[in-house]
């Protein structure tokens, strides 16, 4: 994994509440290593999530390869000989090839591929000015979240009673993806010798610099920033500047050849550096086109996932930026961010923060010091740069207008109701995704969940495998009429008691996902072909991933958004309040098969069936 100016090791949802406790911060000494899970144990992991998806003749061929490969003295325990010692000389045997793998040697765009979005309720105001009031408070917030991290007065953070890493948090600033041919960069410049003191604004497509400490060093006051967010806006009138941040939105490697020819040009260089090293950006959105209600939810986690369109707000992005904030003219604001530095519970703690301090009445008055003028980044633009920014206008339009997003809440309960019942709420809604899509495509999927890691040193995460045999065995009972209800109860009971299991394992660092990827990468490290069991088409089924899910269980009326792994599938995020839960599903318009609105009707049909089924009305 590659990086600049500094080097650090550190998906996407998270699956348990954390706790904060007041102690100082980046307190490493207390968290283990992430053990490297035996061998047997992963490949019979393996072989029990395959059991549901595929017939017995291709489960015996698989099972067989399974053997050759984990038998004593063959090419399994060799690997897992590798990994156990990269595991003693590394700080985390897995994290740096994951991120390289997962994120940067990715050649598909940011936008809607990658990128996740947190949409948060819209506030009170639909004028510019309070926009810029808004604006100027959540600036003052962040860099009071990041003075937290920067004098250890961020607690720790407890998952069930353990201590979590913390290192992805001073990462979050000052960090930028940087392109590449082949594979992508991360340059982190926070701990550079002159840190960075500015952010990056954007309106109307046009980039602006702003200092955001006075020259005394102390953080300026939000009436300060109000009076350089006004003056922004004064400079950023005319609607005809060339989108440059829609250049972030194309395919990597295009991207990257753009990015060279961008950097040919000094004036390109330095503006773009500013972009790259600066704390973060703010992007002030015009309105978002507002229809209906019923699909303003949808609209607004749209907008702040990929700006809407070329003819909308997605000139107003910087896809590579780590941390991107949104703040629209009509009350809509969010934040978009890069992941292979960042991830959801860090982002969902800074979010909270904001919001807390956004509560609070401004304590500083402003001192009497005028203010040098924000620093407007100008861009050379050939006709080479031209003919790059037409073609990713094009292409990002075609990608947004292939994307189905659909948000809703539902509202008839929440995670008190499988509490109430002794059961997990993640694992009563994942249970519920799976009867969902089998309702609709008639079969069960590959699906992934996210388990959080961080509770080892230079963790990031696992996935969760699903369905299980026992969730097979609910889903072909639960509309079968001659199936009583008590049998019904008892297989649902049994599903998501084997999720829960599922869950516990990998919040262990026993999970199957990322281990088997270790002996895969290990392999290649070690010069040897690529063991049969990876080339085994089970294994390319296994990993289609047709489902992707994250709970993001986060305090507040937020949802997060993203698009599906792959062209068939779905993307589904939830986020479940006591008695309610806020749903995103996403699905592309290119597949005949797949569609969100079906996905999320039948969902909403399907939970109230398991809600009927735990408290029978009749």
């Amino acid at each position: 994994m590659i990086f600049r100016n500094i080097q650090s090791r550190s998906c996407r949802a998270w699956l348990t509440r954390v706790s904060l406790r007041q102690e100082p911060c980046f307190l490493f000494s207390s968290v283990p290593p992430q053990p490297v899970p035996p061998l047997t144990q992963t490949l019979q992991g393996y072989l029990r999530a395959l059991e549901p998806l595929l017939p017995p003749e291709e489960l015996s061929h698989t099972r067989r390869i399974v053997q050759e490969f984990g038998r004593p003295g063959g090419l399994g325990p060799q690997l897992q000989e590798g990994l156990e010692r990269r595991a003693r000389h590394t700080k985390n045997w897995i994290t740096d090839q994951w991120v390289q793998w997962a994120y940067l040697a990715s050649r598909q765009p940011l936008a809607v591929h990658s990128n996740p979005a947190i949409s948060l309720p819209r506030r009170d105001f639909n004028d510019w000015r309070s926009q810029l009031v808004f604006a100027s408070k959540l600036i003052a917030a962040v860099l009071d979240f990041k003075a937290k991290i920067h004098t250890g007065q961020l607690p720790v953070e407890y998952m069930r009673g353990k201590p979590l890493c913390m290192e992805l948090y001073p990462l979050l600033f000052s960090s930028c993806r940087i392109p590449g041919p082949k594979h992508d960069s991360v340059a982190h410049y926070g701990n550079a010798r002159r840190s960075p003191t500015h952010i990056t604004v954007v309106r109307n497509y046009q980039f602006f610099q702003l200092e955001v400490y006075n020259s005394d060093g102390s953080r300026m006051t939000e009436s300060q920033i109000r009076g350089q967010l006004l003056r922004i806006r004064s400079q950023s009138w005319k609607t005809d500047k060339e989108p440059m941040g829609i250049l972030t939105s194309e395919h990597r490697h295009t991207w990257g050849e753009a990015y060279n020819r961008l950097l040919r040009d000094k004036l390109n260089q330095e503006s773009v550096r500013m972009i790259e090293t600066g704390l973060f950006s703010l992007c002030l959105d015009s309105p978002v086109m507002r229809i209906s209600d019923e699909k303003y939810a949808s609209r607004k986690a749209a907008q702040v996932l990929h700006g809407g369109g070329t003819f909308s707000n997605s000139g107003n992005r910087w896809f590579d930026k780590t941390l991107q904030f949104v703040v629209g003219e009509d009350g809509s604001w969010g934040l978009l961010y890069e992941q292979a530095t960042a991830e959801g519970p860090p982002i969902t703690n800074l979010l909270h923060h904001i919001l807390e301090y956004c509560e609070k009445p401004d304590p500083k008055r402003a001192p009497l010091v005028p203010l040098p003028m924000p620093k407007k980044l100008y861009f050379h633009i050939d006709r080479d740069i031209k003919r790059d920014i037409e073609l990713a206008k094009q292409n990002l339009d075609i990608l947004i207008n292939d994307l189905d997003v659909n948000v809703f809440n539902f509202k008839k309960f929440g995670k008190e109701l499988p509490k109430k019942h002794n059961l997990s709420p993640n694992s009563f809604l994942q249970v519920a995704l799976q009867l969902a899509y089998y309702r609709v495509h008639s079969e069960v999927c590959p699906a992934c969940d996210i388990a959080s890691q961080r509770m080892f040193r230079g963790g990031r995460t696992e996935y969760i495998r699903s369905p299980t045999n026992q969730a097979l065995k609910f889903i072909t009972a639960f509309d079968d009429p001659s199936v009583a209800r008590e049998a019904k109860l008892q297989l649902f009971r049994e599903a998501v008691e084997a999720y829960s299991q599922l869950t516990e394992q990998a919040l262990k660092g026993h999970g199957t996902d990322r281990h088997l990827l270790g002996l895969k990468l290990q392999a290649i490290e070690e010069g040897l072909s690529i063991p049969k069991v990876f080339m085994d088409t089970a294994y390319g089924l296994a990993t289609h991933w047709k489902l992707r899910t994250g709970q993001v269980p986060a305090n507040t009326d937020s949802v997060m958004c993203f698009g599906p792994l792959v062209p068939d599938g779905y993307a589904v995020c939830y986020n479940p309040q006591a008695d309610h839960v806020h749903f995103s599903v996403t699905a592309f318009n290119c597949c005949e098969e797949t569609n969100a609105e079906t996905l999320a009707r039948t969902l909403k049909a399907t939970l109230c069936d398991l809600q009927e089924l735990l408290q029978p009305t009749v």
